[in-house]
């Protein structure tokens, strides 16, 4: 498993009963977490003290009780800052769990950048929320292509962007279908040093198209693999569905870049050290393909 164990500003206490304890800066935050099934003894006072908890609903999504929590705060993981906003579906902006990603998609571009100074690398980044991956490749050096279809999270990324120093970088925000977009590009003839995927579950396009991850992935990395560089850095697929193991991703990395481009797979579980336990939280999967 690839654990995000270099967090300051980001920690899980505990986790029992489907939730997770989280410190997010100063502020405790108690939200659901379907991977935890287990019902383990929870220590008092350190559950105590919540500045919000997000309670599921029994007939589907739910609501946050705030206790005393602001409205917007900041945190920073090494060099990078971002902003964290509580907002429905107990989201807070950011999933901690991608550092693991981050620290390894800057060792590639800065390793690439130190052998030629002058080479521009390309990044795409789809289904890129708030750009946690878009600004940790920026800070590296990397020219990225934002793309997401909500016109709110492109601008929040814009201003986690701003607060890592990046706003004169070269990142190119779209709002837009990321399968359209990719269509798009391919009819362009434009290429990518690096692409990045972070697809959702379940989801609808712009005119009713039904996206189910298990269904539609492998025609999406298929369709996006064309617009890959001829010496490409790496291709990196996330997974948040539990269902999916991390082999699969291995597999359609294997069958769809590797076979065209020279390099290593590797697929593993992603996930956060609990701090009361001494464990790991699983947080999804991840598939790496890295050229030679």
């Amino acid at each position: 498993m690839w654990v995000a164990g270099d967090w300051k500003d980001y920690r899980v206490l505990d986790c029992s009963e489907g939730e997770k304890l989280e410190m997010w800066g100063e502020y405790k935050l108690l939200r659901p977490d379907p991977q935890v099934i287990w019902s383990t003894s929870k220590d008092k006072k350190l559950w105590g003290g919540l500045n919000a908890h997000y309670r599921r609903s029994n007939k589907g999504g739910g609501e946050w009780d705030f206790f005393d929590l602001p409205e917007q705060w900041t945190i920073s993981y090494k060099d990078l800052r971002f902003n964290l906003k509580p907002f429905s579906f107990k989201h807070t902006g950011l999933f901690p769990e991608q550092a693991v990603n981050w620290d390894w998609m800057r060792g590639i571009i800065g390793n690439a950048l130190k052998k030629d100074p002058r080479r521009k690398v390309k990044v795409l980044n789809l289904f890129a929320y708030t750009g946690g991956a878009t600004v940790a490749c920026a800070k590296e050096g990397a020219a990225v292509t934002h793309v997401d279809a909500s016109k709110g999270m492109v601008g929040w990324a814009k201003e986690n962007a701003q607060l890592s120093g990046l706003g004169e970088a070269p990142i190119r925000y779209i709002v837009d279908d990321c399968k359209k977009f990719v269509e798009r590009e391919i009819r362009r003839g434009n290429r990518y040093d690096a692409i990045i995927m972070d697809p959702p579950s379940y989801g609808r396009g712009p005119s009713g198209e039904i996206w189910k991850l298990e269904e539609s992935l492998y025609p999406f990395v298929e369709l996006t693999e064309q617009l890959l560089s001829d010496d490409p850095l790496f291709v990196l697929i996330n997974s948040y569905t539990t269902g999916l193991q991390p082999a699969v991703l291995t597999y359609l990395l294997g069958t769809l870049v590797a076979k065209k481009h020279k390099g290593q797979v590797i697929s593993d579980e992603i996930g956060l050290p609990v701090e009361h336990t001494g464990l790991v939280l699983p947080c999804g999967a991840s598939g790496r393909f890295t050229a030679e």
